[in-house]
């Protein structure tokens, strides 16, 4: 593992070396300057989120689940993308789980010390029982964050697939099967990696869980057909996808949306098929929840 001195994110930058001595609009413009770089290097690492996605989806296919564990920033992002996807995509809760170094109170307050604790990153895989069937993908920017090479390493050693993603270059450790590297540079402010790195590790994760929920059935086209309703925020946006995808007038979709006790692709299925919600769902279930190939048995299709 390289001293953190020598990594990249803790280089000096030289384009802001004086950027206390600038304008705002010109510390803005920049912020964005750098910030514009950040896709590119994401894009290069492509092949390797592509790996780790497709091992997250045969994962899930089998009752697995993804993991994300993570210190500072990057596991404070674990957090965030995980606790989305359930609302987003009316996946169980535990489905994709992100677990902070330092525990819950470190999201909100720095834990002295936490992300070296060896011993609990060994401990956390234990605690949150992973299997076989899961995924794990350790987040740290630099790459040295003892905690989650633990869990990595525990993890591994129960047969779980494992991914690490870091914006430094790294070499892979046997305990890792696929390394996602996005080598963003230095920060604009030295060594703060809440900046670049922070940006294309959000990135990143947003592309693991995004696309394994399109490939679990989660839409129709790029329309959010299995959204939670927990609002009335949300309840609007299902009754209208169901007035976009069917053509049928907004009271209509909000009636059978609530007939169907809030699942857009229940409802859908109710007005395409003209059929109750009992049998919706049954004719969902045939087929795992993927409403386009219980559309195509019936010759039927929705707008988009």
């Amino acid at each position: 593992m390289q001293q953190i001195s020598n990594m990249t994110t803790e280089q000096q930058n030289v384009d802001t070396k004086y950027i206390d001595q600038m304008s705002t609009k010109e510390i803005l413009i920049a912020m964005n300057n750098e910030d514009k770089t950040v896709p590119d290097v994401v894009k290069k690492a492509i092949p390797q989120i592509e790996e780790f996605t497709d091992a997250v989806v045969v994962s899930m296919k089998k009752g697995g689940h993804l993991f994300y564990v993570g210190a500072g920033t990057s596991g404070r992002l674990g957090v965030l993308d995980a606790s989305e996807i359930p609302p987003t995509y009316s996946a169980p809760v535990t489905l994709v789980q992100g677990i902070m170094c330092g525990g819950l109170s470190a999201l909100v307050t720095a834990v002295e010390g936490a992300e070296d604790d060896y011993d609990a990153g060994y401990a956390i895989v234990a605690e949150r029982g992973l299997t076989e069937n899961d995924c794990l993908l350790g987040i740290t920017t630099s790459g040295s964050a003892a905690y989650v090479h633990a869990a990595l390493k525990h993890a591994k050693k129960i047969g779980a697939t494992t991914g690490l993603l870091v914006c430094n270059n790294f070499e892979k450790t046997p305990d890792i099967d696929i390394l996602i590297q996005a080598v963003v540079g230095p920060e604009v402010v030295t060594g703060s990696t809440r900046m670049k790195a922070g940006t294309a590790t959000k990135l990143i994760l947003n592309m693991i869980t995004t696309t394994a929920m399109i490939k679990l059935n989660k839409t129709y086209g790029n329309l959010m057909v299995d959204l939670m309703t927990t609002n009335k925020k949300l309840w609007d946006r299902g009754a209208r996808i169901i007035r976009h995808c069917s053509g049928t007038d907004y009271n209509h979709a909000m009636e059978t949306l609530k007939k169907s006790e809030g699942s857009v692709k229940t409802a859908l299925v109710m007005v395409l098929l003209d059929i109750d919600a009992d049998e919706a769902r049954k004719r969902l279930a045939v087929y795992n929840g993927a409403l386009r190939k219980v559309l195509d048995e019936e010759g039927k299709t929705l707008n988009l």
